[in-house]
């Protein structure tokens, strides 16, 4: 029987975030109802695709799942439970930000089978906190994080963001301390990019604010302490902006990166399976009015699926691998696609090694440390169009 990942998204938030692209936002309680309503219904439509699937993994995200009530995560849950083969041993997540998480919720939680929460801190400085137009303080999130601890979740993933506007080398290492001590299982380490149709695109967008974001200098160092510092509390580096404790790297995500199946629902959530890739839609009022009047299988999608060509399929296990410490193995690349990494690849793979950028040793191919730090640009490279 074939694995699959299921993604669901939940569009709300308890306020937009400058920096976030993210298809979320505020809405009332009435709203998110019919949204949880609809959201049910649309998984028990499409659930008749998988009958031949099994669920390895499960991610809520969003926006900010946890602005439901505990009834609709419950509900949300049950739903998922009663259209789908669940494997007893499946990664299940849930994204909460602080000051949503209540011990009410928490228990829903644990109830229902998710054994890994993701809470959005992104810095640990008060003041960064607000610049990023965050709602919660450093205090409300180590509130929240003692709510989870107690509530008996062990798997806790703790997202940061480097590269806020007056961020400093030495603020960003103090934030890591203050995160490392919590001893989460698990830690995610973005840098901030400046996304259009945000706020902040607006305020430092096409070289504007020039002197608020950190210089190049400043970038370089908060890098060198990213990867030090938690190589030193015992975090393995096991994709270009995650790490993690022994055996608590997180399997959804994993999924994506080597590229398993995986569907997603609600608004605006994609899917891949069998090398076949469609989108929801993103408007919000004709996802609710859609699943108000379909009971059809794809009524949601944003147009009809789109088969990934040979080339594509090459293109993504490679710079979509290539994120991941561990490389792309050489013979998968040759089961999957009949033709050596060499053959496809070979010039490639020259150029970046004699760079010392790829390490390359007939078995796998991975990023060196100096290739991690460009890896856009080697990435690139393997675009064959």
């Amino acid at each position: 029987m074939k694995t699959l990942g299921i993604y669901i998204h939940i569009p709300f938030c308890m306020q937009k975030c400058l920096y976030c692209d993210f298809l979320s936002g505020p809405a009332t309680g009435s709203v998110m109802e019919r949204y949880v309503q609809a959201l049910c219904g649309e998984m028990e439509t499409e659930a008749i695709q998988y009958k031949e699937y099994r669920v390895g993994t499960v991610f809520l995200g969003g926006g900010t799942p946890s602005v439901l009530s505990g009834e609709q995560i419950r509900r949300i849950f049950a739903c998922l439970q009663a259209c789908f083969r669940i494997e007893p041993e499946a990664e299940i997540t849930i994204e909460m930000n602080p000051g949503t998480v209540t011990k009410e919720k928490l228990d829903v939680c644990r109830a229902a089978g998710v054994g890994r929460i993701s809470l959005g801190l992104q810095s640990g400085d008060d003041r960064e906190l607000k610049a990023l137009g965050r709602v919660h303080t450093w205090e409300e999130f180590l509130r929240s994080y003692e709510l989870c601890r107690q509530a008996g979740f062990t798997q806790i993933n703790v997202d940061l963001i480097s590269g806020l506007p007056g961020q400093t080398a030495g603020s960003w290492q103090d934030t890591l301390e203050k995160t490392a001590v919590l001893q989460p299982a698990h830690i995610s380490a973005y840098s901030l990019i400046i996304e259009e149709g945000t706020p902040f695109y607006e305020t430092y967008g096409e070289g504007r604010g020039t002197g608020a974001l950190p210089d190049e200098v400043t970038e370089q160092q908060i890098d060198q302490i990213t990867k030090r510092f938690l190589a030193s509390q015992g975090y393995r580096r096991y994709e270009i902006s995650n790490y993690a404790k022994p055996g608590a790297e997180c399997r959804h995500n994993c999924l994506y990166w080597m590229r398993g199946n995986y569907a997603g629902f609600g608004l605006g959530a994609a899917s891949m399976v069998e090398n076949r890739r469609w989108s929801n839609i993103r408007e919000l009022d004709d996802y609710l009015m859609i699943r108000k009047r379909e009971k059809t299988v794809g009524s949601c999608r944003a147009g009809e699926p789109y088969r990934l060509s040979l080339q594509e399929q090459m293109e993504e296990m490679m710079f979509l691998g290539l994120r991941m410490m561990q490389g792309v193995s050489c013979d998968k690349f040759l089961r999957c696609f009949g033709r050596s990494m060499e053959e496809i690849y070979g010039r490639v793979l020259e150029k970046h090694r004699a760079a010392g950028l790829l390490e390359y040793d007939g078995q796998a191919v991975w990023l060196t440390e100096r290739g991690i730090d460009v890896s856009n640009y080697v990435l690139a490279d393997f675009l064959l169009s």
